[in-house]
């Protein structure tokens, strides 16, 4: 069972057998998937947060091969503050669904935090489908703007733009003490 696997195992599992590991992935993702939304509530670390999101990303990145590439850019001294639990990952998680994951090229996604003053600034960047064809996709980003307002009223913003060349930023700013 997958509890008891080691990365040496999964490692030979995945030399030896590709179909059994892409089934092995494709389970893990919806694992994610149903696991998810159940944790989300209270809050967490940013660091917390982060080593959920490299996890989440391997996983994607082990099914998608080449074609996701990422970086998770979170400084350290910011690892303490707190924020929504499974913001992040949401994010991360809408940008590979709608983004990154359903064009035969793939693309990039890239994870950041900075502090400005008395605010965090967290950003989830793809190069994935642009907005236009991802309007009115992502319950994931109802579900943040639903947490941000009861956590912190008017104080905390999301916002979704366009990138460029192409793809979308998903950008959240939320108090900090």
């Amino acid at each position: 069972s997958m509890e008891q696997a080691s990365p040496h195992q999964l490692g030979a599992l995945a030399k030896d057998d590709r179909p059994a590991t892409v089934a092995m992935l494709d389970h893990l993702i919806r694992y994610f998937g149903a696991a998810l939304p159940q944790l989300r509530g209270g809050q967490v670390p940013l660091a917390q947060e982060a080593e959920l999101v490299q996890a989440y990303l391997a996983i994607y990145r082990a099914r998608m091969g080449t074609r996701l590439g990422y970086e998770v850019c979170i400084p350290r001294d910011l690892g303490g503050l707190v924020i929504p639990s499974m913001l992040l990952l949401t994010l991360v998680e809408n940008a590979l669904k709608h983004g990154v994951n359903p064009i035969v090229e793939g693309g990039y996604i890239r994870v950041s935090a900075t502090r400005e003053r008395n605010a965090l600034s967290l950003k989830v960047a793809d190069s994935g489908r642009g907005l236009d064809v991802r309007q009115g996709r992502g319950a994931g980003l109802a579900n943040i703007r639903q947490q941000l307002l009861m956590t912190y009223g008017s104080e905390a913003t999301l916002s979704l733009r366009s990138a460029e060349p192409r793809g979308a930023i998903a950008s959240v700013s939320i108090p900090v003490k």
